[in-house]
């Protein structure tokens, strides 16, 4: 396969009409010269973005394969449109080591279809008492720059704080998962009337608030920087509000799944809808979107949460939280803020690409489309749909709270590193299959 590629009639992420021509790599030009051999890709009516960078991915493996892998996370990420993921730690054995950060960051490379950026955790098997060898990992192989329990909170404010303190020695953030756990015992979905009907446990959204502002205060105190996971809450938007106003150095993300979905979903006690943190209400999916086209709350980010079939297809208060976020991403960003007219395609590209890879310090992600850039792009079509079928998805897991549904945008191609990724997951995803049979 020629390892040229010329894409025609595309229009930038800007509004700009312009051809790219992908050479080694890397952004070449925007004519195809004479005699290139390159191949030529029709864009027209596409829209070219800068790939996807995601900062919350669970790839599950090592330890959690029957979920996912990270070839399956990989292939699914190059489906959505991903050129880099960001490998959440609750592994098993936890990526609290040099040596685990090391090991998805070789896997990740191994698979080639996007970059895998391992996180590491804050503490010591994400128990949150003890710090994690925060400096080993950041001095390995794998250079990390962002630490997160996600899945639990640092809820120790004394721990927080020296976390916060260790990582500034070389600019690294903590991503918090803002989750008071005594105000969430046994919680089970957002707390509120619908709670109160079905009989469920709720979930206060000042567990959420209480952990934001107390993180805010730390981090302004020792002048570091804090990322906070998965906002869901109109009063968690406000607090990051105050929060930025006044200089403190914190960044926020928010889900697709958050942006569409709420909580009188759990009235069909399907455990799909079961995820942490919960669906909330309707007032606050319209905060979050606010708040995402304002800049308060900077990137989109999946929180992809693969799980087996048996921990899902279950009972409610018995089934794992979570749910599937890669390959339905971009098209829900696509109804739920540019069909609104919240949110151009420049926005989604600085909140879905640009903006994640400044946080995470990614290199060669979320640059311009310029000449010597390397070629992260996914190309979609804007004007066509698709339903969404979790018995096509290319994760191993089949929790998509998006079944059935008819979205719009349609990813035709996804290049990482000046490779048509797309069409070789397919491939990849096909051999799989024809080996398991």
């Amino acid at each position: 396969m020629s390892n040229k590629y010329f894409i025609s009639g595309g229009t930038l992420d800007d509004g700009s009409k312009k051809n790219l021509f992908i050479s080694d790599g890397k952004i070449s030009g925007f004519e195809n010269p004479a005699n290139s051999g390159a191949q030529v890709i029709d864009a027209t009516g596409k829209i070219i973005l800068p790939g996807l960078v995601d900062l919350h991915t669970h790839l599950r493996e090592p330890g959690k394969e029957d979920s996912e892998t990270v070839l399956s996370a990989s292939r699914a990420g190059a489906k959505g449109g991903f050129t880099a993921l960001s490998a959440m730690p609750n592994t098993s054995p936890v990526a609290d080591t040099a040596g685990v950060v090391e090991q998805v960051l070789r896997l990740g490379v191994e698979a080639g279809l996007c970059d895998v950026f391992p996180i590491g955790a804050v503490t010591k098997n994400l128990q949150g008492s003890e710090l994690s060898e925060i400096g080993a990992m950041a001095d390995s192989a794998a250079a990390v720059r962002i630490f997160s329990d996600d899945g639990h909170c640092v809820s120790n404010p004394a721990v927080m704080r020296r976390a916060l303190e260790y990582v500034k020695k070389f600019d690294g953030v903590i991503a918090q998962h803002a989750q008071d756990p005594d105000l969430t015992v046994n919680a089970q979905m957002n707390e509120g009337v619908i709670s109160s009907i079905l009989g469920l446990k709720g979930w206060p959204p000042i567990a959420e608030e209480a952990i934001i502002a107390r993180d805010v205060l730390l981090t302004e105190h020792v002048q570091s920087r804090l990322h906070v996971c998965h906002v869901t809450t109109a009063g968690g938007v406000e607090i990051i509000r105050w929060a930025k106003a006044r200089g403190i150095n914190v960044t926020a993300e928010v889900t697709p799944h958050h942006l569409l979905l709420t909580d009188d979903l759990a009235a069909s006690y399907d455990p799909v809808y079961k995820v942490n943190p919960p669906l909330r209400t309707e007032k606050d999916v319209h905060a979050l979107r606010e708040a995402l086209a304002e800049g308060i709350i900077d990137i989109v980010a999946t929180d992809h949460a693969p799980h087996p079939a048996e921990n899902k297809e279950c009972e409610w208060q018995e089934a794992a939280f979570g749910m599937l976020g890669l390959e339905t991403a971009l098209s829900i960003i696509a109804l739920t803020m540019v069909e609104t007219k919240l949110l151009d395609w420049k926005g989604v590209a600085e909140r879905f690409s640009r903006a994640p890879a400044r946080i995470g310090g990614y290199a060669h992600q979320g640059g311009e489309l310029n000449v010597g850039e390397m070629a992260n792009l996914t190309l979609i079509d804007p004007a066509a749909s698709w339903r969404v079928d979790r018995n096509l998805v290319a994760s191993r897991s089949r929790n998509t709270p998006f079944h059935g549904m008819e979205l719009p945008g349609v990813i035709s191609e996804t290049f990482f590193r000046g490779v048509p990724t797309l069409r070789n997951a397919e491939l990849v995803q096909q051999l799989n299959s024809e080996n398991s049979q």
